[in-house]
């Protein structure tokens, strides 16, 4: 297989979100743009691609999204100002120099990216060690994959995923637990939905508080309670000794460690987990006879387990399953862990956290630091403890982190506790951001910006959850003065070991990406995940590769002779029990906040919100509550409504969620200080920590709602830059307790949305400042206002077509123009539909985000009969990416009932 270029001239890569690692085949186009195709050879998706995958080209060559130039504060109260590249790695490498010089190397800290390539990483982590001399170099798959690291690490010896992505088609058994993979891993839900297909008698169980569109495909639906996992899977253990449903024979001959934790899961009953964790005990016994009667069981899970100050004891009592039923190591067998983020598993391979070092080594064993300095050339490595993120902000805060580099990732956006990162981020003596995008939340905070090369700029490679190594291939140049990664951190390192270690300037004198990771793969010789035989001429004839390597093919499984990298070659059951959250509800907090994903957004939407079609299946932040909540706590749908804990509060329209376990309320994660106003939703969520792995409890924090009472309301919509919208409203956002910014798409032109809410009526004066500071360039102008009464209505055209409009006190007609923006028909009287005096009419939301299907038009087709077949066949939905299979599904499901 050769991996490298299509007969028509398509480039050969992979696509930047999740960490399932899809081929894509792009193509320049003569107008600057990208077409974007999946590559029908890449093993991860055989050319299926999700709603993001299938847009990327339109991400690309937007206008005003980009850094494009270096920039230097040159006083604290001053504005970043454009400089040379040779000023901006002089500064950088200065302030090195002097922090290290006055305060030592650990008062430097480096917080990386799990979107960053493999090559990136490594520069990277070789100043870090190698020349600053510090182990504060941390990453933000800290936030999402640290506890699955320390799970694998607990149990199986080593950092290393045993399944891969062809055992769905072999499993008889498929247990998802605190994943939805039908939002978060698009390309494998259809892969799972394939699998089902052929094989009708797999048994799929999912354990979620939500009933997700993942839990949509499931013989059974485990509503376990936000925290609660540990006993979940503790009884289902307890269950399968009581029934003897477990390997004795494989826990004799290849595990260590099982006597202490089956007399600890004496107390684990299915009636009493089921009291901790809300699952019904029949359900809990019919999980673990499906787990450990299939003839292969296959689990797959993700933040779910992951992101809670008990996260790794979750992983280690998931694979206990696995261990004690002997489903490991086989076709369709093993506990999977997804990846999150596109290399998070490159990164892990590579060092790129404080707890570890290049080729899975530990910065905490001296053998370990000696062997790598002896490969680097130098004479030892840093042994004081590296901080990890949580810890890197708090000393950063506390006034211990002097220079702080952040690249590829958003602090201010996604790490738990926002009041604190902020406080840190303006305690830092020097911010320095390596960024591509203009819409980071950091970036205000930043001292010297350096602008980085980003998909589809860069050469390098990734590894994704099934640990396989593919190439990532430019396609186009860097935008504007941007560079790769890894050259920016090159650059600096030469200029540093010139002032403070010139011997060390030539452990940086890489010729190209190719030369970064020759060096690298060298660190893996030995280990358990060696491809030092792998290079990118190898990957470029054989295509993309799993480790550990041989020479000639990667290994698809681990684990089949049932040794493991431990020191006696068995793997380890952990003597474990339940710890309650850090976060505990209470009569002031009685509610537990979760956050995920949503289906066509990644992160804090620097990329997707650049393309008008992923911004139509939920323009708006909500916060889904079950029915019953809402009675108790006085909200009903539509009502703004305050989320507040003792950390921060936001404001959020609420929406009503019949899947959600009552008692939980779920917030997207999506949603930053940028869109939601404020600190964004981060500014409730904890930064306690998992005491093996350091990741922080995202996923749980006890809140409180409440009506929000703002009862003037205003909205908006408008045709534009986004950017440049958003940089005039930041001032006057900040005047209102509710302050909605979205990008949106209009008649598939970008825009801007915003939705204002406050107690009483602003100052006229605000009003009007609003109005003219959003009014697009030469637009005729109607207007039928009633200052007096703190109403503006205005409507800008351009000639007779429409470019927004501000509904500001009476916001009656916004549905009737927001249709009308998108192609919608013209009202019949403008002044009337101002006025009141007549109504218009909306459209619907878009579930189909590839074919532009409304669900008016799906609920009308399921209403006549339709089936998914039938919508399929006639309205085309569903038939692009796939992801809105499910709502599909739900929709025929309810015209039916």
């Amino acid at each position: 297989m050769n991996d490298t270029s299509a007969s028509d001239g398509d480039i050969a890569t992979v696509c930047c979100y999740c960490g399932t690692g899809c081929g894509v085949r792009v193509s320049p186009q003569p107008d600057g743009s990208l077409r974007v195709e999946g590559d029908e050879q890449h093993p991860a998706n055989f050319g299926r691609l999700c709603s993001k995958g299938r847009t990327l080209g339109q991400s690309v060559g937007v206008a005003g999204s980009r850094l494009l130039q270096p920039q230097l504060r040159t006083g604290k109260d001053e504005a970043c100002q454009p400089v040379s590249w040779d000023s901006a790695l002089d500064a950088v490498s200065s302030k090195l120099a002097a922090t290290i010089a006055e305060h030592g190397p650990d008062a430097v800290g480096f917080y990386l990216s799990g979107q960053l390539l493999t090559e990136d990483y490594y520069v990277f982590n070789k100043l870090a060690r190698a020349l600053v001399g510090t182990n504060n170099v941390d990453t933000n798959s800290r936030l999402c994959m640290s506890s699955a690291v320390s799970g694998y690490k607990r149990t199986l010896g080593a950092d290393a995923p045993p399944a891969c992505y062809e055992d769905f088609d072999h499993a008889g058994c498929v247990f998802i637990a605190g994943a939805n993979m039908a939002v978060a891993h698009p390309v494998l839900f259809r892969r799972l939905e394939a699998a089902r297909a052929a094989n009708p008698g797999m048994k799929i169980i999912v354990a979620d508080p939500r009933r997700t569109d993942t839990a949509s495909l499931a013989d059974l639906h485990l509503p376990v309670l936000p925290g609660t996992d540990v006993a979940l899977f503790h009884a289902m253990l307890n269950v399968m000794i009581w029934e003897d449903l477990i390997d004795r024979d494989y826990i004799a001959q290849h595990t260590a460690g099982f006597a202490a934790l089956r007399a600890r899961l004496r107390e684990y009953t299915p009636r009493a987990a089921s009291q901790l964790c809300g699952v019904h005990e029949d359900d809990i016994v019919t999980a673990a006879r499906w787990f450990a009667g299939s003839p292969a069981t296959l689990s797959c899970y993700t933040m779910g387990l992951n992101q809670y100050s008990n996260g790794s004891d979750k992983n280690a009592a998931l694979i206990h399953l696995h261990l004690a039923s002997g489903h490991i190591g086989r076709p369709g067998a093993g506990p999977f862990s997804l990846t999150g983020q596109p290399n998070a598993m490159g990164g892990r391979e590579v060092g790129a956290l404080a707890t570890l070092l290049p080729g899975h080594r530990d910065p905490a064993d001296a053998g370990d630091r000696a062997e790598l300095a002896a490969l680097w050339g130098v004479p030892a490595l840093p042994a004081n403890p590296g901080l990890p993120a949580v810890a890197l902000f708090e000393a950063a805060a506390a006034g211990r982190i002097k220079v702080l580099w952040i690249a590829c990732t958003d602090p201010a956006f996604s790490l738990p506790d926002q009041a604190l990162v902020r406080a840190a981020l303006q305690k830092v003596d020097c911010v320095i951001v390596q960024e591509a995008f203009a819409s980071s939340h950091t970036l205000p905070f930043a001292d010297i910006v350096l602008p980085a090369a980003t998909w589809p700029e860069k050469d390098g490679t990734v590894t994704n959850s099934e640990r396989r190594i593919s190439r990532v291939r430019a396609a186009l140049p860097p935008a504007g003065q941007a560079r790769e990664d890894w050259r920016i951190v090159a650059g600096v390192a030469q200029r540093l070991a010139a002032s403070i270690a010139p011997q060390r300037a030539s452990l940086f004198a890489f010729a190209d990406a190719a030369a970064v990771f020759a060096e690298h793969a060298a660190t893996t010789a030995g280990r358990d995940l060696d491809y030092s035989r792998l290079n990118y001429a190898l990957l470029d004839r054989l295509g993309p590769q799993q480790w550990p390597f041989d020479g000639h093919a990667g290994r698809s499984r681990l684990y089949g002779d049932g040794v493991y990298p431990t020191p006696d070659g068995r793997a380890r059951f952990a003597d474990i029990g339940w710890q309650p959250p850090a976060d505990k509800v209470s009569a002031h907090f009685p509610l537990r906040l979760t956050t995920g994903r949503l289906r066509d957004h990644w992160h804090s939407m620097s990329r997707t919100a650049l393309v008008p079609g992923l911004t139509r299946h939920q323009t708006l932040p909500q916060l889904a509550m079950h029915p019953r909540d809402m009675a108790r706590h006085g909200v009903q749908a539509g009502m703004l409504a305050t989320l507040r804990n003792k950390r921060g509060s936001a404001v959020l329209p609420v929406v009503a969620d019949e899947g959600l376990l009552p008692g939980v309320v779920f917030v997207p994660m999506h949603w930053g200080g940028a869109t939601l106003g404020g600190l964004g939703i981060n500014a409730l969520t904890s930064r306690a920590v998992d005491p093996h792995s350091q990741q922080p409890e995202l996923k749980l924090a006890a809140v409180s709602v409440a009506p929000a009472r703002l009862p003037w309301r205003a909205s908006l919509q408008v045709l534009g830059d986004v950017a440049n919208l958003r940089s005039r409203l930041d001032m006057l956002r900040a005047a209102f307790p509710y302050a909605v910014a979205v990008a949106i798409s209009l008649d598939g032109k970008p825009g801007l949305q915003l939705e204002l809410a406050a107690a009483e009526p602003p100052a006229p004066a605000v009003l009007q400042q609003l109005a003219s500071v959003l009014q697009p360039a030469g637009a005729l102008l109607a207007a039928f206002d009633d200052p007096a009464r703190g109403v503006l209505r205005r409507v800008w055209l351009d000639g007779r077509t429409p470019q927004g409009y501000l509904l500001a006190g009476d916001t009656a007609a916004a549905s009737a123009l927001g249709a009308w923006l998108d192609g919608g028909a013209a009202p019949a009287s403008l002044a009337a539909l101002l006025q009141g005096r007549v109504g218009g009419p909306a459209l619907a939301r878009v579930v189909c985000s590839c074919e532009g299907v409304r669900e008016d038009a799906i609920v009308a087709g399921a209403a006549r009969g339709l089936d998914l077949a039938g919508l399929q066949r006639e309205l085309r939905c569903g038939t692009g990416c796939g992801s809105c299979v499910p709502e599909l599904k739900r929709l025929c499901q309810r015209a039916t009932v």
